[in-house]
């Protein structure tokens, strides 16, 4: 039988260890088995138990005091990705063979792992080749995601991950459950963005044409082929959190031996939803 993963990424600070300890939490409210694997080397505490831990294999503290190395806190990072990826079987063991296992790998922040640097994208081979179906799921920070430009940035760090890994990537905006009532009204149209409204709304603030011209090159491939869509998270929800669950799901074929279901979608009148229920009919591919 194959085995579950998803690798959650995203910057520092855009909630993937509140993300993990959501999904745990639900797991065990509605009977299912989730596991978390740790993959931060730089990780301080967790609130929630780890079934594995990239700290007994090596630690950013321990590489930037070897004094051979002097490698700062972003150079130590990236030598203890590699040392990791040089070193699969310390995961293989600690992962078993246990079948149907869903696992969530909680990742470091730092997007050039999921750029230029080979380290992620080994690790999504080496999961399939042992049995793992892989989803990447990407978290951004919906405080963040407030402003059209900050929007495209959080998109393209979206964009790059999707495309080095070419895996499954389900796009998620967090922390909504701390957005004032007004920001909650304004996120609404970055769920489902029209690229070329927000291009059109934020023309006069583009001075430079050659900026003017690139941005709408970005806004043209966003738009055109559809590729980048954000799900909000709200860990208070519990509803909201299922039908993020049930997406990742769908794109990595969880339980195809049960009866399969697609996303649920609710049966609203769309006039008449509150913003907890807006989110529900932004889900459609």
């Amino acid at each position: 039988m194959p085995r579950y993963a998803q690798l959650v990424m995203g910057p520092a600070g855009s909630g993937k260890s509140t993300y993990c300890s959501t999904l745990i939490q639900h797991a065990e409210a509605i009977n299912r088995s989730v596991q978390v694997v740790n993959l931060d080397p730089a990780a301080e505490h967790f609130n929630y138990p780890v079934m594995a831990d990239i700290r007994e294999l090596i630690m950013v503290d321990d590489v930037m005091e070897d004094e051979s190395l002097r490698f700062g806190p972003n150079g130590g990072l990236v030598y203890c990705m590699e040392y990791f990826a040089n070193n699969f079987d310390w995961l293989e063991e600690s992962l078993g063979h246990v079948e149907d296992d869903y696992i969530l790998f909680d990742c470091p922040g730092q997007i050039e792992l999921y750029t230029h640097l080979p380290v992620m994208r080994q690790l999504v081979e080496q999961l399939q080749q042992w049995e793992f179906r892989v989803c990447g799921v990407f978290l951004v920070d919906s405080q963040f995601m407030v402003e059209t430009f900050k929007f495209i940035s959080g998109i393209m760090a979206a964009l790059s991950a999707m495309v080095a890994l070419e895996i499954p990537t389900v796009n998620i905006m967090t922390k909504m459950d701390l957005l004032s009532p007004k920001a909650k009204k304004e996120i609404e149209k970055y769920l489902d963005p029209d690229m070329y409204s927000m291009m059109e709304d934020n023309s006069v603030t583009i001075r430079s044409k050659k900026f003017k011209k690139l941005t709408k090159a970005i806004c043209d491939l966003i738009d055109d082929y559809s590729m980048v869509r954000f799900l909000p998270f709200d860990r208070t929800d519990e509803e909201g959190i299922n039908i993020v669950l049930q997406h990742i799901d769908f794109s990595i074929q969880y339980g195809e031996d049960l009866e399969f279901k697609e996303p649920k979608e609710p049966d609203e009148d769309p006039d008449s939803r509150s913003y907890d229920e807006f989110f529900q009919d932004k889900v459609e591919d």
